[in-house]
């Protein structure tokens, strides 16, 4: 089976702001389908950003059914983010989709994943995807080392990864989210 991939999904919450990034890399076994793919959307009402790794007909899959469950319980990120790990994890269709998804509302930073984990990272940081591990990495060093504001890490963060990972590009999409706008 053709594996698509390419995707590097970083999010961080540091110095009162919350920010999450793609890339826009999609590949398809050794070929780059895509550069300027937008794997962050914004979700209920601009007040919460999401962002994938996966295949990408997986990943709208989820985005619909996320943004039903913050529909369907006002906007609640922690509610619906559980109410989906649970049917993601159970749905004989859907425990079948190969993805992982980042969500904030700028208060909660969650990774959700098909076996139903709903996670929160320690130190406010979660990367998924490719360049993940590079992305991550770079932002935990930049986060500790310098002053730049959660934008200029994500975005370094980001250059990094694309430097080391061949299925991570350099176009990014930086999403920023504020609480007062949630």
């Amino acid at each position: 089976m053709n594996k698509v991939k390419g995707t590097t999904i970083i999010a961080l919450k540091h110095s009162g702001g919350t920010v999450m990034a793609g890339d826009g890399q999609v590949t398809l076994e050794h070929i780059t389908l895509k550069s300027t793919a937008k794997k962050v959307r914004r979700l209920y009402h601009d007040k919460v950003l999401a962002g994938f790794a996966g295949a990408t007909a997986d990943a709208f899959t989820l985005f619909e059914r996320f943004e039903s469950k913050l529909e369907a319980f006002g906007g609640n990120l922690l509610r619906a983010a559980v109410e989906l790990a649970k049917e993601w994890r159970t749905d004989k269709i859907l425990r079948r989709l190969e993805a992982l998804l980042v969500v904030t509302d700028g208060e909660k930073l969650l990774l959700l994943t098909g076996g139903g984990d709903v996670i929160e990272p320690d130190d406010d940081v979660v990367a998924i995807g490719s360049g993940g591990p590079y992305a991550l990495a770079a932002a935990r060093a930049l986060i500790r080392h310098t002053q730049l504001s959660p934008k200029e890490i994500v975005e370094e963060a980001m250059r990094i990864a694309a430097e080391l990972c061949i299925y991570t590009n350099e176009n990014i999409i930086v999403e920023e989210i504020t609480r007062e706008s949630t």
